[in-house]
């Protein structure tokens, strides 16, 4: 193998100095030119490398920038290019791109907390909410997070309601309570064993709408603790090609898509939009007429089947000013 050969495929395990298998040869040269600490550890590596493009002086080792760069730019090492970035757009930090940096994570306060949320109490308006820490508080945490006794069973089927005096494996359950405090108490049993969870949480909407009895006026930092806190433990219950479905409407659509693409990084996030009031739901500026349903799905997964939408299943309507 020629030196010219050797140095090719060494610079090619470095993932900034490549694009569609191809060496950015003007990136390289940029990093020379800077004295990349990565680029000249890489040349180290390589003991004819290190021969061509380092001297010692004093028993230390000096890297021979001219000669490199002379090499580099040797129209016989690889053609001419115009740019030092790689053929993909998107945001960088220190020329990495931020969906594959570690790094690069959604952040507000109370992250680090549980929030117990639940169902409003019509006396309690202004209930101040509790934020457990979980480096601080791990008892009340645990506590919290303990199995449930769940009571006040009933079977209800096509004939009416029955007195319950056992639960099968099969039955279908409907549970009212916090359900942060009962998805735990699920956990146990059904643990890497569901394969699709739907969530359709508060929407933190700016005005004092309140669809449901949930405590729905959470500032943007607890609202965000309260779906983490959820979202974690829903996490655990699924089957590895589980998916999970999170309705959303505008408010806090964004900040959800990022949180849950940090949550559940080995996995597709795709955004739908369902129209649930034809004529638009009057807005500031604009009229809405859609929510959205997020889909968490394993990457690469077929999980949703192909369907045709016939004619008569799409109905139109004038839309509201």
């Amino acid at each position: 193998m020629t030196l010219l050969e050797e140095l090719i495929d060494t610079l090619k395990t470095d993932e900034r100095l490549v694009s569609d298998g191809q060496l950015l040869k003007n990136k390289i040269i940029e990093l020379g030119l800077k004295l990349d600490e990565k680029l000249i550890s890489l040349l180290l590596e390589n003991d004819n490398l290190k021969e061509h493009f380092f001297k010692t002086v004093n028993k230390v080792i000096i890297f021979d920038k001219d000669k490199f760069m002379k090499f580099v730019d040797n129209k016989e090492f690889l053609p001419d290019s115009y740019t030092t970035f790689k053929n993909k757009i998107g945001l960088t930090t220190q020329n990495e791109y931020l969906a594959k940096s570690g790094e690069v994570v959604l952040s507000w306060p109370y992250k680090d907390c549980v929030l117990e949320g639940g169902m409003e109490d019509p006396e309690e308006k202004n209930r101040k909410e509790v934020f457990w820490n979980e480096i601080l508080a791990p008892d009340e945490i645990d506590r919290l997070f303990d199995p449930k006794v769940l009571t006040g069973f009933k079977r209800i089927d096509a004939k009416g309601e029955h007195k319950v005096d056992e639960i099968e494996p099969t039955d279908n359950l409907i549970i009212k309570g916090n359900n942060l405090l009962v998805l735990h108490s699920l956990k146990k049993r059904y643990a890497g064993k569901v394969k699709l969870i739907y969530i359709d949480p508060p929407y933190n909407p700016d005005s004092n709408a309140n669809t449901f009895n949930y405590n729905n006026t959470f500032n943007e930092s607890s609202w965000l603790t309260f779906i983490k806190n959820r979202l974690d433990v829903a996490k655990k219950l699924l089957k590895k090609d589980g998916v999970l479905i999170v309705a959303i409407d505008e408010n806090e659509h964004f900040l959800l898509g990022s949180l849950l693409k940090e949550m559940f990084p080995d996995s597709d996030v795709h955004c739908i939009t369902i129209v649930h009031n034809p004529r638009g739901v009057q807005g500031t500026n604009f009229s809405y007429i859609h929510e959205y349903a997020i889909f968490i799905i394993p990457k690469g997964q077929k999980s949703i089947c192909n369907r045709e939408i016939k004619p008569d299943e799409i109905e139109w309507s004038n839309f509201r000013n």
